[in-house]
């Protein structure tokens, strides 16, 4: 069957930016321009969509996402927000008391600011003493535990932090309830995954998924992909269920030595062999530089305010054979480095690559950027890197803290947009979500406006650093698609492409920019099929 969408404005992000009427059959973009030749081309027997002038987007293209994460923070206790430690009290008590059977507690999204910077485990077991509690930091780099969730860890006085990872004491040496990076990785994360089951873990895909089709986003790059979420990716892949294309990074850990490195760069290869369909596919591997600014764990050139700085994850000579094994099989490297430091790390890392390899066709990224110099921009749009960023966590609701940690003038150079454009490099809008939500459309206009989705009365943050909303929305699709080797598939509207498109209730490019965290998508159609309608 032909569908013929008519009376429609049409936003494509390809050359041609406009148009009036698409064409789909069989999944895919027939045509996409004038109306008249569109009827022409569909047909007498096509079936007409008419769209009343709504406006019309390619789907959105998440940069950077943690899809079943999203969809497990979804069933969790949401802290996004939360500006006190009595809000954040007030909301996990809410929920324990409407959870009176369940065994523990789980909770997303403080952020550092809100509790001073310094959490406590005596805060939560003020609200919830009698089962344990675990709240993950907005970023991920941090988890907050009660007494009763370090009992049931056996985590106490006499533990010992891995390398890379801090159980944060007080002045007794008792654990005060935060645990961050390689620690929380090892101590709390693997214990947890031991309590989730499979039917957990495809529950939490299909909530994400919902989340994806009412918000308008229609692909995703997942950032960390492990064996357990793979294997639920491929299940709703068999099962006819998977509605958003997912394109994924398995994550690599520092492993014992340089051999063992390499063999999981070798399992990373084969699972790309492995997973290349339409709709899940793995193109690379993730590996962590740094931590976060909030966390005093990014890496930085100099100390944070207080005087400390932080170790890389990977250093240099580590990463460097890493990146260089996976560029010569064919892999994509997408490097976690926020400090710039830690950009340099990356950098060096894709330079070694280069000078081992030679010419290749290569699509290496550096994820969140959010503490960079210019001459570093330069240094990676020469080398073909892309720089892979969200503007949601620039919103000044949640900047206070980030700024306090660098207290100089680098906090006035976070996520400098424009400056990775005119350097040359691609540049790429996601969310990283559940570390925020996964909306697109608020994310857009913090993109646009440097204001906050939060708190839109407060000022913008760096408001030299926004972009024009029409280059947002390419960077969060068309760029998107690019930079996980989508771009001949989908991303953008044009023919021959993947009929991935949003119907939105206004047209965001004719209405004041605030109204962007008012619109809402009432179509998202995915491979020529409508996955939504609201």
């Amino acid at each position: 069957m032909t569908d013929l969408y008519t009376h429609a404005r049409i936003f494509t992000a390809d050359r041609r930016r406009w148009a009036d009427a698409l064409v789909v059959a069989d999944g895919l973009i027939v045509y996409v321009g004038d109306e008249t030749t569109a009827r022409r081309i569909a047909g007498a027997d096509a079936r007409e969509v008419a769209l009343d002038g709504a406006l019309v987007l390619p789907g959105f293209v998440d940069g950077h996402a943690h899809v079943v994460g999203t969809g497990e923070a979804a069933q969790q206790v949401d802290l996004w927000g939360a500006d006190s430690p009595g809000e954040i009290q007030r909301r996990i008590g809410a929920a324990a008391a409407l959870q009176p059977d369940a065994p523990r507690i789980r909770a997303h999204g403080w952020q550092h600011g809100a509790v001073g910077g310094a959490p406590t485990r005596e805060l939560l077991d003020a609200v919830v003493g009698d089962r344990p509690v675990y709240a993950m930091a907005y970023d991920f780099h941090s988890i907050w535990l009660n007494s009763a969730a370090l009992a049931e860890l056996g985590v106490d006085a006499d533990t010992v932090a891995p390398a890379g990872g801090t159980i944060h004491r007080d002045a007794a040496g008792q654990p005060t309830g935060v645990i961050d990076e390689v620690a929380m990785e090892d101590l709390v994360l693997s214990v947890i995954d031991g309590w989730v089951t499979d039917d957990d873990r495809d529950a939490a895909l299909a909530a994400a998924q919902r989340g994806y089709r009412e918000t308008g986003v229609t692909a995703a790059t997942d950032m960390a992909l492990s064996a357990p979420e793979l294997d639920a990716m491929a299940r709703a892949e068999a099962a006819g269920t998977l509605t958003t294309r997912i394109v994924g990074h398995w994550r690599l850990f520092p492993a014992v030595d340089a051999a063992a490195n390499l063999a999981n760069v070798a399992h990373a290869a084969e699972l790309a062999r492995r997973h290349r369909s339409d709709r899940l596919r793995v193109t690379g591997i993730k590996v962590m530089v740094d931590g976060t600014v909030d966390g005093c764990t990014a890496v930085l050139g100099r100390p944070y305010a207080n005087g400390s700085n932080a170790e890389p994850i990977w250093s240099l000579d580590e990463l460097a054979p890493v990146v260089t094994a996976a560029d010569a099989a064919g892999l994509q490297v997408a490097m976690h480095a926020i400090g710039d430091e830690a950009v340099r790390i990356a950098i060096g890392a894709v330079e070694a690559a280069i000078a081992a390899n030679g010419p290749r066709e290569r699509r290496h990224r550096i994820e969140h950027l959010e503490v960079v110099e210019r001459a570093d921009i330069d240094r990676l749009a020469a080398l073909g890197i892309t720089a892979s960023m969200q503007p949601v966590h620039s919103d000044p609701a949640i900047e206070a803290n980030w700024k306090a940690m660098l207290g100089d003038e680098r906090a006035e150079r976070g996520w400098p947009f424009p400056e990775m454009v005119d350097a040359g490099a691609t540049l790429v809008f996601g969310t990283d979500s559940p570390t925020s939500p996964h909306a697109p459309l608020p994310n857009m206009f913090i993109a646009a406006t440097r204001r906050s989705a939060l708190q839109p009365a407060l000022p913008p943050n760096v408001p030299q650093f926004a972009v024009p909303l029409e280059d947002a929305v390419e960077h969060a699709t068309r760029d998107a698609a690019w930079a996980c080797r989508a771009d001949g598939r989908f991303g953008r509207l044009a023919a021959g492409l993947a009929a991935d498109f949003i119907v939105l209730d206004r047209d965001i490019f004719a209405v004041p920019r605030d109204e962007l965290l008012e619109a809402r998508v009432v179509r998202t159609v995915v491979g020529g099929e409508t996955v939504y309608e609201g």
